[in-house]
């Protein structure tokens, strides 16, 4: 299993940015693929994650209505779509992998046995 994070750099406040997971060793339908952010002295935070199977999604309060996630599986990748970017989104953004989710924890860390490199995104003026 294997997940490479790529789209990260650097906008202005408001502007937008498409964050791409490529992954690879397994059926993408099959696992739940989540999306994190980690800034300097902060925890590693969930952001957004799809479902395996029905594809359901959960989101972290601070991104709602403005950052979306998607996959393809026929591109083995799972998108993040962020808009109206803000400085405070700025960090190293993770993806992860997991076939078995306690859905309600989907924003553990604990819960992903699997993680991508970081791509960085930053926002400033």
């Amino acid at each position: 299993v294997q997940l490479q994070a790529s789209g990260g750099g650097s906008v202005r406040p408001g502007g937008s940015l498409k964050l791409a997971c490529i992954t690879s060793g397994f059926r993408l339908e099959d696992y739940n693929i989540a999306w994190f952010r980690q800034s300097p002295g902060r925890e590693r935070e969930g952001v957004f994650c799809i479902t395996s199977r029905d594809g359901g999604t959960h989101s972290a309060a601070s991104v709602k209505g403005r950052f979306t996630i998607s996959r393809d599986a026929t591109k083995n990748t799972v998108y993040l779509q962020m808009n109206n970017l803000k400085s405070e989104d700025t960090a190293v953004y993770y993806c992860a992998a997991t076939a078995y989710l306690w859905t309600e924890n989907w924003n553990s860390v604990r819960e992903y046995d699997y993680w991508g490199q970081g791509t960085k995104v930053t926002v400033s003026s």
